[in-house]
């Protein structure tokens, strides 16, 4: 079986996160970059079947900037056997529907019997790119699983809902997204980090993906106007002389809080 596993590289989830007042795109100089955790989870799932089931082989697909090479092939020293690398100037800023479009191609390159995911990344935070990737793909989709279970022929697991749970299965070749109720994701360790340095890691263009982003052909969300985040006001401070309760109360009414 051939599972491949999509991950991103993001801004430090407890760095500074800014947004360049030129291009308006994520400013990711302001904060340490690092593999998405969640995008971590997915690959232990697969990793955890792969180390179950020989013949299992698990590969890493990510669309990023060329200097993100290096925190990408940390899946590579979790245990991944190889990585595919999505690398075109042409891809800053990409939308949702260009993101999707891009990555169903190199997975269809890397080529798969299952898509694991992350169901939201800590930096857009979209929550559709999993949808999005099978429908272009063509295949089914069990998206934002709470609990998997793999087996050749399928892919089955536990989906919270506002009613409870709900189960459910799709035959392979699949695409599933995961959340954060799976488990924590392996430490790299000495031998796995020296491994990984030796293991495939192919960077392809848009062009050998056959891919055109142009607005032209592929129209897109675009950023008009980006500004400086207001300084935050020093607030009020109620003294209570006895009165506190109804100060508080005309403040809220004042501002329309109540």
């Amino acid at each position: 079986m051939k599972i491949v596993v999509l991950v991103k590289e993001v801004p430090d989830t407890y760095g500074d996160r800014k947004l360049s007042l030129e291009t308006g795109l994520a400013d990711r100089s302001a904060s340490e970059r690092v593999l998405d955790e969640i995008g971590e989870r997915a690959l232990e799932v697969a990793l955890s079947y792969a180390d179950a089931t020989p013949g299992t082989e698990v590969q890493v697909v990510s669309m990023a900037a060329e200097e993100s090479a290096a925190t990408i092939r940390k899946g590579l020293a979790m245990g991944a056997a190889s990585a595919l690398q999505v690398v075109d100037p042409a891809l800053a800023g990409a939308d949702l529907g260009v993101t999707a479009r891009v990555l169903a191609a190199a997975v269809t390159r890397a080529g798969f019997d299952l898509v694991i995911t992350g169901n939201l990344s800590t930096d857009g935070s979209g929550g559709v790119l999993p949808a999005m990737l099978a429908e272009h793909l063509g295949v089914p989709q069990a998206t934002a699983l709470s609990a998997v279970t793999i087996t050749e022929s399928g892919v089955s697991g536990t989906r919270a809902t506002d009613a409870g749970t709900a189960q459910v299965s799709a035959a392979l070749p699949a695409v599933i997204s995961i959340t954060e109720a799976l488990p924590d994701a392996r430490f790299p360790n000495f031998k796995g980090i020296m491994a990984a340095k030796k293991k495939p890691f192919e960077t392809v263009s848009l062009e050998d993906l056959g891919v055109d982003v142009a607005p032209a052909s592929a129209p897109q969300s675009i950023l008009t106007q980006v500004s400086e985040k207001p300084p935050r006001g020093a607030g009020i401070t109620i003294v209570d002389e006895g009165d506190a309760g109804e100060k508080l109360a005309a403040y809220l009414i004042e501002n329309r809080l109540a």
